[in-house]
């Protein structure tokens, strides 16, 4: 299914951003206007356009906040965080020193933070203690009571931030009375821009701290702490799992068993030869030319690069090797609810293998179809259907 584009990575990301428009954090009108002024697969257009609608909406903030409206103002800020952020989406030349990478997301910080500051429900902005240094995040809560309650711990994947937890899941915890702790890992939102910090595959050694500095949190049940996995979150998060027991349920969304299977089941077969024979130098310059005329193969190993902390394209998928459960899936032992995309163009029969995989848990395999809207990756146009599963199933869970 497309939506305004023929292009699918424009496609899924205007898709992704859209679906917002229910928990705040986009327009439907906006999104229309916006997508009318760029140019199908035009990059250059895409993040000039998207720029452009966030600066307008940033500032209908600001204004209806001197103006004493608050509802208004939080609303606007919402969506113009949101717009920053899909702004810089195509933008990974040399991402780690551009700076206009670094305003917008400087943007998409400030304008989520000076929304939070008008939030109806309690958001602390928190740093969680990792190795020699922190991690930044939020806490949502329900409420301002103190009550310790079910918490879902958010993890989120290949090129989100804690800020878009608020609208991936967060508005519709909160609605349902689970607390929700985000936080940016290695690789990811703050850590990546601000601290340099890139992916690490054995993400226990992240979860464990958080769940650490969870339990540390009297507004937080010990006993009903839930981790969510986004995108490539639904890796993390399972393999945190298989080493960090003191979690009372598991949600993968979308559920990922084998990244780099995933990931280079895009490319020729012959490249993967190459690369693990270390013939980067007739490898390199092959993907080079795929992702020259494949816009999502071309995202999808440049972002890689700055994430991964990866050299090249090649260095890249190599390091990606290390992102399965192969050997240790069995370990996790949370009651696991698995998400698959009907449709999901990126992580195709994942979910069905971890699912297989997971033999010490109970699993739940949801897939949610296209002809309900919803079978995209994560699934990004259909998240009042994916909460709907999420949310029935976890109430469920930790009654029990």
């Amino acid at each position: 299914m497309k939506f305004l584009f023929d292009d699918d990575t424009f496609s899924f990301e205007t898709v992704r951003t859209t679906g917002f428009a229910n928990y705040f954090g986009a327009d439907l009108g906006e999104v229309l206007a916006t997508a009318h002024r760029i140019h199908d697969g035009d990059q250059g257009s895409w993040h000039r356009e998207w720029k452009a609608t966030a600066a307008r909406v940033a500032e209908l903030g600001e204004r209806s906040l001197s103006a004493g409206h608050r509802i208004t103002a939080r609303e606007n800020l919402l969506r113009a965080s949101n717009y920053y952020r899909n702004a810089a989406a195509f933008l990974l030349d040399d991402p780690a020193n551009n700076p206009e990478v670094a305003a917008l997301y400087a943007a998409q910080i400030d304008t989520f933070a000076a929304a939070t500051a008008l939030f109806d429900h309690p958001a602390e902005a928190v740093s969680i203690p990792y190795q020699d240094t922190t991690l930044p995040g939020y806490l949502f809560f329900v409420d301002d009571s103190g009550v310790p309650r079910p918490t879902i711990i958010y993890t989120s994947g290949y090129d989100s931030t804690c800020q878009e937890c608020y609208f991936v899941l967060a508005v519709a915890a909160l609605r349902r009375g689970y607390n929700v702790l985000a936080f940016d890992g290695p690789g990811q939102g703050g850590a990546l821009h601000l601290q340099k910090l890139v992916m690490r595959p054995d993400w226990e050694a992240v979860i464990t701290p958080v769940v650490d500095y969870a339990l540390t949190r009297r507004e937080i049940a010990a006993d009903k702490i839930a981790l969510f996995g986004y995108s490539l979150g639904g890796f993390l998060a399972a393999r945190a799992a298989a080493f960090e027991h003191r979690l009372a349920a598991l949600i993968l969304d979308d559920g990922i068993y084998d990244f780099h299977a995933a990931f280079a089941g895009s490319l020729p077969l012959f490249l993967g030869s190459w690369i693990d024979e270390g013939r980067d130098d007739v490898a390199v310059p092959v993907l080079t030319m795929i992702a020259a005329v494949n816009m999502q193969v071309r995202w999808g190993l440049r972002n890689g690069m700055w994430v991964f902390g990866a050299d090249s394209f090649a260095d890249l998928i190599r390091k990606a090797r290390d992102y399965t459960l192969d050997g240790i899936a069995h370990q996790i032992v949370a009651p696991t609810l698995i998400m698959n995309g009907e449709r999901d163009q990126f992580l195709k029969g994942q979910p069905q293998l971890v699912e297989k995989a997971l033999t010490g848990a109970t699993t739940t395999l949801v897939t949610l179809t296209e002809s309900e809207v919803a079978g995209e990756h994560t699934p990004a146009g259909g998240l009042g259907r994916a909460h709907e599963a999420m949310f029935d199933w976890l109430d469920v869970t930790l009654a029990a």
